[in-house]
């Protein structure tokens, strides 16, 4: 098995960890976040298609179909259900909203293609990878069944199935404890500098990802080098 350090995981978060640069132990573990990692999940991929105004959508996005309002959705409620009581109060948008749950895959614009070539190197050097990702319950078989690189995980915890979202540490303690990882020998992806602070504190390594590009070069500079092979 490939042994992985990473030597310095902080762009423009605080690491919170009892070790310092250079006494980080060897990596034995790669937990992956899947939307906004593998997956471009984004709702406006959807109501790009049902909005004619730009403006008008991002007010639908702010205030109706809003970041609170699908957070739940996270942790479990069923976007169905979320959707009839949301547009009950909101009548005039009742096909817009019912939108969030009836096409909701129309909210995936792509994978990156990038990203599922840097899980494939890690895979092959040894490494256990795991997925740790909110998403809602019943969207998350749809995409285990389109995207085959999403069966490629050693375990998968989905917020959606635990009741518990991403920043709540307890996410994290059952992905460590349900797999028998160290917190300290696992290192969490993410592209959110909210979870990976919840990582750190929790004494995971960590690294916040902006492109396939860059999380590949900072894994090979901390310690897989040549073993992370590039596919055709």
């Amino acid at each position: 098995m490939a042994s992985l350090h990473i030597n310095f995981v902080q762009n423009t978060i605080t690491t919170v960890s009892s070790h310092t640069p250079g006494q980080l132990p060897p990596i034995e573990a790669v937990v992956f976040d899947v939307g906004g990692v593998l997956l471009d999940w984004n709702p406006r991929h959807l109501y790009r298609k049902l909005f004619a105004d730009e403006s008008e959508m991002e007010m639908f996005l702010t205030e109706i179909c809003s970041p609170a309002w699908h957070a739940p959705h996270d942790r479990g409620v069923s976007t169905a259900a979320s959707c009839e009581e949301l547009a009950s109060r909101y009548p005039e948008y009742s096909e817009l909203i019912w939108a969030w749950s009836r096409r909701s895959e129309e909210m995936i614009g792509g994978v990156d293609t990038g990203t599922v070539e840097v899980l494939r190197a890690v895979k092959e050097t040894g490494l256990p990878c795991y997925a740790l990702t909110n998403m809602e319950a019943e969207t998350y078989p749809l995409r285990l069944r389109r995207f085959p690189f999403l069966r490629w995980f050693d375990g998968t915890v989905v917020s959606g199935q635990e009741g518990v979202a991403k920043p709540d540490p307890a996410i994290f303690t059952r992905l460590l404890d349900r797999f028998g990882l160290m917190a300290k020998t696992t290192l969490m992806i993410d592209d959110t500098q909210e979870n990976l602070y919840a990582a750190s504190k929790l004494g995971m390594q960590t690294i916040q990802f902006r492109s396939s590009r860059e999380l590949r070069t900072q894994l090979e500079s901390a310690g897989l080098g040549r073993s992370l092979p590039q596919h055709q």
